[in-house]
């Protein structure tokens, strides 16, 4: 336990530290100190954590649906904003020596500009009218120009997230597959995360991407949705309009745990989705199964591989649904050919893909574990900002080829 709080109480501290430095470096070193400037950039960046904070709080706890749309979007977007604005002071880091010799050289300064903002006074008399302390110009350009590059790159992965996820196509070779079912096409779905940020307009986008590649079997992997039925029923309509000759089926992700996972369970099956609660259909190619999140584990409901797998006839081909890549390792003790798997999001925001790449056997894309071969989405949707940074949304056709053919 003490470990735990020496832990949380570093992690505070680091937070603050980063926090104070932004603040020092955005708005006390590009104001004069008493100034109304600085009192109201000072509030106005004390309001962002308080928002990004209220927005976790709101949605982990239930709040009414509206306070969580209210905070979400404001709150949510701060994050990576901050996060953008900080590596970009940063990088204004090696920028500032550059910029205060070269304005050293442009205009020759009297001894008193070399004083910092915060002692600096209103420009002397004698000064051409507004000019500004050498300082506080540089201070301000190289705040200006940070908070630009970050409001750019949130607005840019903002867009990439609204505008829906785009079809990337891969081929899976699978030995034990007949020749019948070579080109079998799943689409694969996962981490949509419908709730305050992104609702019923996402979900329709959702649904017509997957729809358009007229795929054999659609396979949704988890982490559909932020929040409960009766809030987010309406946002999932339109999955009742997915077709695939072979139908939809679903498996829960760790969120569905976070938000009640058996009303949605029960509420993707009124939708016409088949969930795979750690269980399995023998298709007329292959067996597709699939097992409960990790996360369920908490609730007893974790995932059973011998409930899902464990008396199939492995000369066939088999297909896995589960969300968390981690549990390839139980995969491919029973012999499964093809795992489907979300939960990364592909790191989502850089450079958080260096973290989530530690935490997961695979980020993104195909890769083979003994005889088991792996397939990881970036997902649909995201969690948290709707904001997408180096790590771009897709739905993916997995087109199932038989070595035979």
């Amino acid at each position: 336990m003490a470990v735990v709080v020496l832990v949380l109480l570093g992690v505070a501290v680091a937070f603050g530290g980063l926090l104070w430095y932004v603040w020092r470096r955005v708005v006390r070193d590009t104001t004069v100190k008493g100034s109304r400037a600085r009192r109201l950039g000072t509030v106005a960046y004390a309001a962002g954590p308080l928002l990004m904070f209220g927005a976790l709080a709101a949605e982990r706890s239930g709040a009414p649906f509206w306070l969580q749309q209210v905070l979400a979007w404001p709150g949510f977007l701060w994050m990576p904003f901050a996060l953008y604005l900080l590596l970009a002071l940063l990088v204004g880091e090696l920028v500032r020596p550059l910029l205060l010799r070269w304005t050293r050289r442009a205009r020759p300064a009297p001894e008193d500009e070399a004083r910092s903002a915060d002692e600096a006074g209103p420009p002397p008399e004698e000064k051409p009218a507004g000019e500004l302390p050498r300082r506080l110009f540089v201070a301000r350009t190289v705040a200006a120009g940070a908070a630009t590059v970050a409001a750019a790159t949130v607005g840019h992965g903002t867009h990439n997230v609204l505008r829906g996820p785009r079809v990337k196509r891969v081929t899976v070779p699978l030995a034990k597959l007949p020749r019948a079912a070579h080109g079998f096409r799943i689409a694969v779905v996962s981490d949509v995360h419908l709730g305050p940020v992104l609702g019923r307009g996402f979900a329709q986008r959702v649904v017509d991407t997957v729809n358009s590649t007229q795929p054999d079997l659609i396979a949704i992997v988890g982490d559909l949705v932020d929040g409960d039925v009766e809030d987010l029923a309406g946002a999932a309509r339109p999955l009742a309009d997915l077709r695939a000759r072979h139908g939809a089926f679903f498996v829960t992700g760790n969120h569905e745990y976070f938000s009640g996972a058996e009303q949605w369970v029960e509420h993707v099956r009124e939708l016409g989705l088949r969930p795979l609660e750690n269980a399995r259909t023998e298709l007329p190619y292959f067996d597709l199964a699939g097992v409960n999140d990790v996360q369920g584990e908490d609730e007893g409901d974790g995932p059973d591989f011998v409930k899902a797998l464990g008396d199939r006839d492995r000369a066939r081909a088999s297909v896995l649904l589960a969300h968390q890549p981690v549990v390839i390792h139980d995969a491919v003790k029973h012999g499964v050919d093809l795992q489907l798997s979300g939960h990364t999001h592909g790191g989502q925001l850089w450079p958080n893909n260096f973290v989530a790449d530690l935490a997961n056997p695979t980020l993104a894309g195909l890769e083979r574990y003994g005889d088991t071969q792996l397939y990881v989405t970036r997902g649909a949707g995201a969690w948290g900002p709707p904001v997408r940074v180096g790590a771009p949304s897709d739905v993916t056709v997995v087109e199932l080829a038989s070595t035979r053919a």
